[in-house]
């Protein structure tokens, strides 16, 4: 491995443009979903990354980098010894469950440039009691809550609020631990599920009661380094696994960026009130974050409000964001790792993507794996076109087959956010396996512009 001084002597060599593909780096993605995927890709583009490696990977991912889909992504030891093996000279930690365990702070106690919030400062995800709290102190605009740590209290509290009402999880619960209640016998049962009959694990230990906000979602992902923030395009996620908004909440089932609805006066707003009061707060508790935080927001007729933040990449959030970045990825990590992301202007194309997820059906409750994934040839050579991988892997025979509720993300390019949903789901009919299911109205909302 290369020495810290020799490191920062290439890093301000490449910042400088001096001696430019003379760092060939050697990176390690840890993650195995659309979101590693587009991430790699990425990578791939940066005329600074001679290998990439990741773990566990998937059969996407492993067309560009090396996978070692035996490690996951809490075996922490594992994870340290493999990096060590390779020599890699950057690790980037992609997934929440890693980030709030303390990965980032692992490997960094091990020598390597990690990209990604430390345990600390990723507890602004992993608790919503946290986040929640931490909005109320510094006054950024978010929804009126109330915590509970005793189910007959929540309950008790249910008696007189008003309806409809947000139950959520307060830690983790893989993007599912909101429940949308419209009456009280509806949030009665949220209860049960969530504080009693551990829906969500132990994420449900204690639980956030929310005041329901109407008005339209966006998600912005951010550059930060500790102090400064740089906000990437918007784009916008469609939750529920039915048409319509109807159905479950999942991962997410599709996505499009930019949103038209995110207009230059509720940026200049998010940006005042949101975005950097943020950043400012988490350094002010102790807990200066770098890496990535995910703002999801609602668009209410109040103003801009905080639903969410995540501590990385979304996925399918990265699928549509990355691929329309200009910027060379390892020079904005490089910049976030060493607190001069000042320095580093954020450009994107000025395009569109549309991303649509082809998931197993039965997801997310139940679902089959291991069917063929057949026509991914398609997309070879086909600019504008990306086929991101989230649940596959290879099986015994070779063959790619799928492994997950949701299994690829079909994303496109266009000039427009039209033409870029039109060949998205002109792209969704190249590729087939045998329980297929997406919905049909990724982006429809545009249509009404």
């Amino acid at each position: 491995m290369y020495t810290g001084a020799e490191r920062l002597r290439d890093l301000r060599r490449a910042a400088s443009g001096a001696g430019k593909g003379k760092y060939e780096m050697k990176a390690l993605i840890v993650g195995g979903g659309g979101r590693e995927h587009a991430i790699a890709v990425s990578m791939k583009k940066s005329s600074r990354v001679e290998k990439i490696y990741c773990v566990p990977g998937n059969a996407g991912i492993a067309q560009i980098a090396e996978c070692e889909p035996s490690i996951g992504v809490m075996e922490f030891d594992r994870i340290v010894a493999y990096a060590r093996e390779k020599a890699v000279d950057m690790v980037f930690v992609a997934p929440d469950d890693p980030l709030v365990g303390g990965l980032v702070d692992i490997l960094q106690a091990a020598g390597f440039r990690t990209f990604g919030p430390d345990r600390k400062a990723a507890i602004l995800e992993g608790s919503k009691a946290f986040s929640k709290d931490l909005m109320k102190k510094y006054n950024i605009p978010t929804a009126a809550y109330e915590t509970f740590d005793d189910p007959g209290k929540a309950l008790q509290y249910l008696e007189t609020a008003p309806m409809p009402i947000v139950l959520k999880a307060d830690g983790l619960a893989l993007g599912k631990g909101v429940l949308i209640c419209n009456t009280l016998e509806e949030a009665r049962a949220g209860v049960k599920e969530i504080m009693e009959d551990k829906h969500f694990g132990s994420a449900g230990n204690r639980m956030v009661i929310e005041e329901f906000m109407t008005g339209r979602e966006v998600s912005v992902l951010s550059f930060v380094d500790g102090r400064t923030i740089k906000p990437m395009t918007s784009a916008q996620d469609h939750k529920r696994a039915r048409d319509g908004d109807q159905g479950l909440n999942t991962g997410g089932m599709g996505n499009f960026s930019p949103s038209p609805f995110y207009t230059e006066e509720v940026d200049a707003f998010c940006r005042k009130y949101i975005y950097q009061p943020t950043v400012d707060a988490m350094a002010a508790e102790g807990r200066p974050f770098k890496g990535v935080i995910f703002f999801g927001l609602m668009l209410t007729p109040q103003g801009p409000k905080v639903l969410e933040y995540n501590a990385r990449f979304g996925d399918p959030e990265a699928q549509v964001v990355l691929c329309r970045m200009k910027n060379d990825i390892m020079d904005v990590a490089d910049a976030c790792i060493d607190g001069t992301l000042d320095q580093v202007e954020l450009e994107f194309e000025d395009n569109a993507a549309v991303c649509v997820v082809l998931a197993s059906d039965g997801y997310p409750v139940s679902y089959q794996k291991g069917f063929e994934i057949r026509g991914l040839e398609n997309f070879e050579g086909k600019e504008d076109y990306y086929c991101f991988h989230a649940g596959s892997k290879f099986d015994e025979q070779g063959r790619v087959v799928t492994n997950g509720g949701r299994v690829l993300g079909v994303t496109a390019k266009g000039a427009t956010l039209k033409e870029a949903r039109a060949k998205a789901y002109e792209a969704t009919g190249w590729v087939d396996f045998d329980n297929k299911y997406m919905r049909r109205d990724i982006g429809k909302a545009i249509e009404e512009i």
